[in-house]
C-alpha cells in the first residue's frame, strides 16, 4: 500500500478520522517493536482526548528547594530549571513529554496548557501527576498523566534538559519520534518505524471494515479470519 499522506498534518487528520492506537501498536508488534506503549496508568483526562504529535522529550529531576544560590550547577538556581525555555520550544505539532522525576507532584497544568495551545502542541504526556485539571478541560487540551493532584513541582522539581532521548516507563522516547495517545494508551512510534507502521494500521483499518460488514451478514468469525485475515 502506498503511504497515503504527504506531510505529518494529513497523517494525523488521517488517524483522527480512522485509526485509534491499538491498531498501529498491533502493527508494531509484527514489525517486532513489541515494547513501544508507556505504562497503563498513563491516561487522558477526558476520555475523548486524542493525542498524536511529534514527540518533544523533557527531562525532569527532583530537588529539594526552589533555587539554590549555592550549588554549582546554574539550573539549580533556576525556579522549575529549564521548564519555562522548553516550553518555549514547543512547535506546532508536537507532544511535550516528561520523564524523570519521582510521583511527588505535578508536571503539567493549566497555564503550561494555554502557552501550548498558542504555540499549536497536540499535546502533553507525563510520568507523574498533572494539575488545574477543570482548567486543562475547559482548555480542551490533549493531557495525560496519573491524574490530577495540586502538589506544585516548584520547591521539589525542575526541567534540567529537553529536546533529548528520555525513558518513559522504560520505553526509549526521541525527539522526532510519534507519540500517539487515546483512552487505551499512549503508544511510542519510533521514526525509523512510522511509514510502515501507519501504513500498515491504515490498511488493516479499512480491511477491518470488510470484516465488520461480513459479519454483520452473517459470516463466521472462522470464514472472515480465512478471508481477511483479519480479527
Amino acid at each position: 500500500m502506498k503511504k497515503p499522506w504527504k506531510n505529518d498534518n494529513e497523517l494525523y487528520e488521517i488517524a483522527r478520522k480512522e485509526l485509534f492506537v491499538a491498531l498501529v501498536g498491533d502493527i508494531l508488534d509484527k514489525m517486532g517493536y513489541l515494547h513501544q506503549f508507556l505504562p497503563p496508568n498513563i491516561k487522558p483526562l477526558n476520555e475523548d482526548f486524542v493525542a498524536i504529535g511529534r514527540a518533544m522529550p523533557v527531562l525532569e529531576a527532583d530537588v529539594f528547594e526552589e533555587s539554590s544560590q549555592s550549588s554549582q550547577n546554574p539550573v539549580m538556581k533556576k525556579p522549575f530549571g529549564m521548564m519555562f525555555e522548553a516550553l518555549d520550544s514547543l512547535k506546532e505539532g508536537e507532544v511535550y513529554i516528561c520523564s524523570g522525576a519521582s510521583p511527588r507532584y505535578a508536571l503539567w497544568g493549566g497555564l503550561m496548557s494555554t502557552r501550548a495551545i498558542k504555540l499549536g502542541a497536540a499535546g502533553a504526556v507525563v510520568d507523574g501527576w498533572s494539575r488545574d485539571t477543570k482548567e486543562i478541560l475547559n482548555l480542551n487540551f490533549p493531557t495525560f498523566s496519573f491524574g490530577g493532584y495540586a502538589q506544585d513541582q516548584g520547591p521539589r522539581g525542575k526541567v534540567i534538559d529537553y529536546r533529548v532521548p528520555i525513558e518513559f516507563g522504560g520505553i526509549r522516547v526521541n525527539p522526532g519520534d510519534i507519540v500517539y495517545g487515546d483512552l487505551d494508551g499512549v503508544l511510542i512510534v519510533p521514526e525509523e518505524a512510522v511509514n510502515e507502521a501507519f501504513t500498515g494500521a491504515i490498511e488493516k483499518a479499512r480491511g477491518e471494515q470488510l470484516v465488520k460488514k461480513a459479519l454483520q451478514e452473517g459470516m463466521s468469525t472462522v470464514d472472515a479470519f480465512n478471508k481477511f485475515g483479519i480479527m
